[in-house]
């Protein structure tokens, strides 16, 4: 590098000797070459001292590390433990409800749904919802005006008939007179019976044909079948409805009824009282019943039977025509369980890790299990475990068959 330095002196020097010599262009154009030479060669310099010292950086740094890996790998090696802590717990045998949960459909043995038994348009409205009636009382108001048009028409009719029975009563007492005399005949006699039996029957005829139009004007007036409280009225004053119409419903706090529909697998299991547990959806029982009632058919489209449990006393946080979770109960046995957090799924097979005894050592091991229904934070195990075994509850995701592990717990 010196000596470059010292060439590049002299042939800047030596160019300016040549600058001084030639005219003024040529000098001025040698300095220029001479001083763009001395900063090309600083920068050569400088790109030097700046790789070595990168060099020998990447060299430090190796040396430490490997310094670093190989101390850490035997300090590693020293303090390795001898198995995976992991906590196992003892699998215990318990009494478990063997039980089945199905959505069922909860209904009022008390509620009516009041539909108008004439076709009409309402124009009053008595009750609004959520109010409390009486049987009885006056819901709504059909136009009745064409049904009273009716009504007095018949009782025209029956009075005008009326008459004509009295006049047929008064003929035949006369006749009868007559014939008694001699002066009419039989046959006079039994045609003036006949008029006055046939006008009883007309009269009887309008009097019944006039009181079944007076009842189907009352019906004009919708009162409430049952004591409870008025439901949702969807409809309006002007409204026309017909005897398919709902008006509203009238809801009484009796008893409820859960509408349960079982699969007919279970058919031959379904018996009377069977207990029926309702529970909310964490799983906590809300009520419970029992079966009262099991239909002899099944249901052609879902192949179901329906099962009825009576609510005697339902809670308040029942509703008509809510769904629930019935559990039904179809017995009770002692059977293993284990957390829930110690079941892994694979390729929907169920395994767990338990403790077991190998050369002296405790190893985990991975076992197929045959699991039923979970019981609060446990499944119940139906094949795959026995009371006494140790399974793992925790470290599962570390641990492979057959690896050493130290229990705790």
């Amino acid at each position: 590098m010196a000596f470059g330095n010292q060439a590049g002196r002299r042939s800047l020097f030596g160019g300016t000797k040549l600058k001084k010599r030639a005219g003024s262009g040529s000098r001025s154009f040698k300095a220029r070459a001479g001083r763009d030479s001395l900063l090309k060669m600083k920068k050569i310099r400088v790109h030097s001292q700046q790789h070595l010292t990168k060099s020998l950086l990447f060299v430090v740094l190796g040396a430490e590390l490997f310094a670093l890996a190989c101390g850490g790998s035997s300090q590693t090696h020293a303090a390795a433990p001898q198995g995976v802590p992991v906590k196992v717990e003892t699998v215990q045998a318990v009494p478990v409800l063997n039980s089945t949960e199905y959505v069922a459909t909860l209904k009022s043995r008390d509620a009516a749904i009041v539909m108008p038994e004439v076709e009409g348009k309402i124009t009053q409205i008595y009750v609004h919802s959520g109010e409390r009636v009486t049987p009885g009382t006056p819901l709504m108001q059909i136009d009745p005006l064409k049904q009273e048009a009716t009504v007095t028409s018949q009782e025209s009719s029956s009075a005008a008939q009326q008459a004509n029975l009295e006049y047929a009563k008064e003929q035949y007492k006369r006749t009868s007179g007559l014939y008694a005399a001699g002066v009419v005949s039989k046959q006079d006699l039994d045609q003036a019976k006949s008029a006055l039996d046939m006008a009883q029957a007309q009269l009887n005829s309008l009097q019944a044909q006039l009181r079944e139009q007076q009842v189907q004007l009352h019906y004009y007036k919708v009162v409430a079948p049952t004591a409870g409280v008025v439901g949702d009225i969807p409809v309006r004053v002007g409204d026309r409805v017909t005897t398919s119409t709902q008006l509203t419903t009238v809801d009484h706090s009796g008893g409820l009824e859960a509408y349960i529909y079982v699969p007919v697998e279970r058919a031959p299991e379904l018996k009377m009282g069977l207990p029926v547990r309702i529970v909310d959806a964490a799983g906590n029982q809300i009520d419970q019943s029992k079966i009262t009632f099991i239909s002899p058919q099944v249901d052609n489209t879902t192949q179901t039977l329906l099962v009825k449990a009576q609510i005697d006393h339902p809670k308040t946080a029942l509703r008509n025509a809510q769904f629930i979770r019935a559990q039904i109960i179809w017995g009770s046995q002692t059977a293993p369980v284990v957390p829930v957090l110690a079941v892994s799924r694979v390729g929907g097979q169920y395994f767990a890790f338990f403790a077991e005894q190998q050369d002296g050592k405790t190893v985990a091991r991975q076992r197929p299990l045959r699991v039923g229904d979970i019981v609060g934070n446990n499944y119940v195990v139906l094949g795959g475990v026995k009371t006494g075994d140790k399974v793992v509850v925790s470290g599962t995701q570390f641990l492979v068959d057959g690896v050493p592990i130290l229990p705790q717990g």
